[in-house]
């Protein structure tokens, strides 16, 4: 028994609204030293002014220290220092973006805090307006970045949290900053 499907323009316009939709992503943007960067929303736990942070020793220079978050302990970043570039200063409008980030463990996230000058807006960005990572030119490493999107005239920068945020990284990050202090003058 053949049964003959009929579909109506009101559908069809319905199902490509929903596949455009699947293409827009939305990221947070927010300025860092000048410049318009972006992490995807779904990473994003919550946004908090800068306070409190307490230093801790023998960290990567881009840990700026830790925040009691509810009762738990989150490490900061300072981002501009993670991208080779001096310290982030604290303005009036600095922020700290906590974002969730996975650990070496398989299914396993922690919280961590980045710096930034000042949070802007969560932003639909299509996939269309999106180019890959150019592979020369950047201020920052190459696989840093999942993408550039031009928005309103302007360039956004998309970062790949999984890479500006490896806790693998920074672990060995601090390793090496350790055998340092250990060792002056070793390389």
């Amino acid at each position: 028994m053949n049964t003959l499907v009929q579909t109506s323009s009101k559908d069809i316009a319905a199902q490509a609204d929903a596949a455009r939709a699947k293409e827009e992503k939305q990221y947070l943007t927010f300025i860092l030293g000048g410049e318009m960067f972006s992490l995807s929303i779904l990473c994003i736990k919550e946004i908090i002014w800068y306070a409190n942070l307490t230093e801790v020793p023998m960290m990567p220079t881009c840990i700026r220290g830790v925040i009691n978050l509810r009762g738990a302990v989150v490490p900061v970043m300072d981002l501009s220092n993670r991208f080779g570039k001096p310290s982030t200063p604290v303005i009036k409008s600095s922020c700290i973006v906590i974002v969730e980030v996975p650990t070496a463990t398989e299914g396993e996230y922690q919280n961590m805090g980045i710096v930034v000058d000042s949070v802007q807006a969560v932003l639909e960005i299509p996939s269309s307006e999106i180019e890959p990572a150019p592979t020369f030119g950047a201020k920052i490493r190459s696989d840093f970045i999942e993408g550039i999107a031009k928005v309103n005239g302007k360039f956004v920068i998309l970062l790949n949290v999984n890479r500006v945020l490896s806790m693998e990284e920074i672990g060995q990050m601090g390793q090496v900053a350790a055998m340092a202090d250990v060792h002056p003058g070793s390389t």
